[in-house]
């Protein structure tokens, strides 16, 4: 199975081993970070550093002065990696040890953007802005981000890219020192404090039926149970967000915000083939549960993959998670790339990378991806190693 692990360039920039010693895990290709949010992250190998402090979302390339010039939406550059192009640094360094780079693109997320534009941002039902996730409903964040997606997926050295975050961004959001869990939400209530009440999805709830008013009303009616304790097991999955919402209103609001991420992601590819011409390959993270909002964006599996060349899907968790996301493209035509934790830390799995790795295989899946190399301890990555020399 061919297998990429992901990377940041401060993985690779100023360590003169780094490309190597990836190699030598066993994997064909590296997805490197262009484009990424807020973050800090640990370099536990990197002979010069231990912390990276990535202070906002940035490109980790030169953007190009003339696309953005008067655009009131621009991405910033980053300051925390040495160099003029961190990116193609680490690119030319990971080509020259023999792996293929594709880019790694974080779009939908940025909580500088939505700091220096609030009105960018998602509205909830109680009118709080959410700074980190822009609504895609938004005309200029739409441009914004497939002007964005053809820069940062097409660089120099690199054959493909994958999209996270090419749709719907919500609640669910690990901001800096958060302190969310004291009331403790269920996916269904998630997603209704997912939904967004600026004034274009307000008028395109309108255009599905619903007066947006009411609507917002019903969602705080619906919450009201969950903050108070009183409602019993948080509600699961698309039934538990009819069972808060009604049936009716549910389907209406997914009916609105899957078209706009439907019509996005169809404009962000095309945008990345133009700029890229033939052969480059497009790959969405990806999740079939349509409703779902994040970094895997919620997606209707027949249409994605009409629209990309495939798709890269969250395998944690046990088999029957890995089945609930791989079962709905087992006849997929398409790249269908299972994405597993590496970092034991961060509650990845490598000592059963290759039993799981397998599991997948037999769904369909016919790619890893290994989440992350750059952050792994050294035992996780001998564990790779080891695992990827067994499924070959």
């Amino acid at each position: 199975m061919k297998t990429s692990a992901f990377l940041y360039p401060w993985d690779v920039v100023g360590d003169p081993d780094a490309a190597a010693r990836v190699a030598a895990l066993g994997v064909q290709q590296v997805t490197l970070a262009s484009v990424y949010h807020s973050t800090r992250a640990l370099t536990p190998r990197h002979p010069g550093r231990r912390i990276v402090t990535a202070e906002y979302a940035a490109v980790l390339y030169p953007p190009d002065p003339a696309r953005w010039s008067g655009q009131p939406l621009r991405p910033h550059e980053q300051s925390w990696v040495p160099g003029a192009d961190p990116y193609a640094e680490a690119a030319r360094a990971l080509t020259d040890a023999g792996l293929q780079v594709h880019s790694w693109v974080v779009l939908a997320h940025s909580s500088r953007l939505g700091a220096e534009h609030p009105d960018t941002s998602v509205v909830n039902a109680y009118g709080d802005r959410y700074p980190w996730a822009p609504c895609i409903a938004r005309p200029d964040v739409r441009a914004y981000l497939v002007a964005l997606a053809a820069e940062a997926a097409v660089r120099e050295g690199t054959l493909g890219t994958e999209l996270e975050s090419c749709g719907w961004y919500g609640y669910g959001h690990l901001h800096a020192h958060d302190k969310t869990a004291g009331v403790g939400l269920g996916e269904a209530a998630q997603y209704l404090m997912s939904l967004c009440f600026c004034p274009d999805c307000r008028a395109g709830y309108g255009e599905h039926g619903v007066d947006a008013d009411e609507l917002r009303a019903s969602v705080r009616w619906a919450l009201e149970p969950v903050w108070a304790g009183s409602g019993g097991p948080p509600a699961t999955g698309w039934s538990g967000v009819g069972e808060l919402l009604g049936a009716g209103l549910a389907e209406a609001t997914l009916q609105w915000r899957g078209q706009v991420a439907r019509t996005l992601q169809e404009s962000v590819v095309a945008s990345v083939r133009e700029a890229a011409g033939a052969g480059f390959q497009v790959l969405l993270h990806a999740d079939p549960a349509a409703y779902r909002t994040g970094a895997n964006v919620g997606v209707d599996a027949r249409h994605v993959l009409s629209v990309a060349d495939g798709v890269v899907l969250p395998c944690t968790g046990g088999d029957a998670a890995r089945e609930a996301v791989l079962g709905p493209f087992a006849d997929a035509s398409g790249v269908l790339a299972a994405n597993f934790g590496i970092v034991s830390g961060m509650g990845g799995s490598p000592g059963t990378l290759a039993r799981d790795a397998a599991h997948a295989a037999s769904l369909g899946a016919g790619q890893l991806r290994l989440y992350h190399a750059g952050l792994a301890s050294d035992q996780d990555l001998e564990a790779v190693t080891d695992a990827l020399r067994h499924i070959g």
